[in-house]
């Protein structure tokens, strides 16, 4: 059996790696020039680093992120320990206990909310907590209960750096399934966070590589070839139908020139808006819900610097306390391959920094040569203590436009829906960050749905023929 995975990001490579274990002969199909989508490192100021996504969680159903990694021969690595902290009323804030920016120990916000906020968030366990009888948007049921502070200042920002959404557009049932499926029965908010605290804190979720989540992209598409799979880059899908035979047909590369690819089975791993539009005349009410979901576009400015004075993995920063930046990342205290790097190339005290900018819809902020918005950038963190000394040896900018998907109110039954119109189409799956998480772990999970679903199809077919 012949597969097509269309795309080549970590949910593409993941779905390729599970069908090539599954016994399938794959052709990869990527249209950008290279692999890997939101996983990329880069080189800066001589330091080989990740410019998207850094790390990922460990933990969930198998395959996990540490088993592909050491499956792929490199070693699984956790963060140094270093918290990090929310940067409000210009002072750094040590995060205060909390389940993805529910908090749960109330009394340990003083030092991040004002007196008046911290009154009324001490007032949540007391209110009426009725059930919830659909999905909501968690900013606005967490500002409800208590308070706006809580939400400007805590599940803001922890939700801005996933997302880089807004919490009160944000879906409760898509960013946080665990907590809403105890808050659906009714109950204060703060005891339901409570009791996930056994399973969230037993140390860091996250891991990594040395050398980061770029080695494990090069790692896995190597493996891929090695394999067997035939993985093309530069290559274009733009039309998709079947085939006489129950295979299908994929239309790449340039109109004048077009190639036609013949497969048994296709599986999709593109953003939202590309699958919407392969799957127009095929699945028109999956590729409606697809084409509705909006996204946001985020930079991450990768800044080499001698001359700060920085502690902790990093800093949250709420929408309003500096003009663009939503948060850094202090990847030389964060990770010790990182700081081993640095001091090898830089000496001690320089330091390697990630800051992170761009909300949904504020693109504006975007709109701005390279050079530009490392200078804007510089000059704000320059505005934050530790930073008033920084000076820049190297740096990187990388765009990521309509890089993450956003979950509005509501998103699991739009994906639900899509799901069952997909499900008419034999021989067809999808998978990506839109379907029920932005995280790699999330990604990985898809693609293994996807590729079993193929399987599991291709079997049904053998055994009724």
């Amino acid at each position: 059996m012949r597969v097509a995975v269309v795309g080549g990001g970590i949910s593409g490579l993941a779905a390729a790696d599970h069908l090539l274990r599954s016994g399938a002969e794959v052709v990869l199909l990527e249209g950008a020039d290279r692999l890997g989508g939101k996983l990329r490192r880069a080189e800066v100021a001589g330091l080989t680093l990740d410019v998207g996504a850094e790390s990922a969680i460990a933990r969930g159903p198998a395959p996990t992120m540490a088993e592909l990694i050491t499956d792929l021969g490199l070693p699984v690595v956790k963060p140094t320990g270093a918290r990090s902290s929310v940067y409000v009323d210009q002072r750094p804030v040590a995060i205060p206990p909390q389940v993805l920016g529910v908090p749960y120990d109330l009394d340990q916000l003083g030092g991040l909310l004002t007196d008046a906020g911290l009154r009324r968030a001490r007032q949540e366990a007391d209110q009426p907590a009725p059930a919830l009888d659909e999905d909501v948007a968690i900013g606005r049921l967490v500002a409800e209960r208590f308070g706006d502070e809580v939400v400007d200042r805590l599940l803001e920002p922890m939700l801005g750096g996933v997302y880089a959404g807004h919490a009160r557009e944000l879906s409760f049932e898509s960013v946080s399934p665990a907590l809403y499926e105890r808050a659906r029965g009714g109950g204060a908010l703060s005891d339901h966070a409570r009791a996930m605290v056994p399973a969230a804190s037993a140390g860091s979720p996250f891991v990594g590589t040395p050398g980061g989540m770029g080695a494990v992209v090069e790692a896995l598409s190597a493996s891929l070839i090695t394999r067997g799979a035939e993985v093309r880059t530069g290559v274009t899908v733009r039309e998709l139908a079947t085939d006489d035979a129950g295979g299908w047909q994929l239309t790449c590369g340039p109109v004048p020139a077009p190639e036609v690819i013949g497969v048994d089975r296709v599986v999709l791993a593109t953003p939202a808006v590309a699958t919407a539009r392969l799957l127009a005349e095929l699945a028109p009410i999956a590729a409606q819900e697809l084409g509705a979901i909006r996204s946001a576009s985020v930079a991450v400015v990768t800044l080499v610097v001698s001359g700060a004075d920085l502690s902790g993995s990093g800093m949250l920063v709420p929408p309003g306390m500096l003009p663009t930046i939503k948060a850094f990342t202090h990847s030389s205290l964060k990770w010790d391959w990182v700081a081993e790097q640095v001091r090898t190339l830089h000496g001690e005290g320089a330091h390697a920094v990630r800051v992170s900018i761009g909300r949904a819809g504020q693109e504006q902020v975007l709109q701005l040569d390279d050079e530009a918005l490392v200078v804007r950038t510089l000059a704000e963190a320059r505005t934050v203590p530790g930073w008033s000394g920084a000076e820049v040896i190297g740096h990187h900018v990388q765009r990521w436009g309509g890089g993450l998907p956003q979950y509005a109110v509501g998103h699991r039954t739009r994906m639900a829906r899509a799901g069952e119109d997909l499900a008419t189409l034999d021989g067809l799956a999808a998978c990506g960050a839109y379907w029920d998480g932005v995280g790699i772990a999330a990604c990985l999970r898809t693609a293994r749905r996807a590729a079993k679903l193929i399987m599991e199809n291709e079997m049904s077919e053998t055994r009724s023929s």
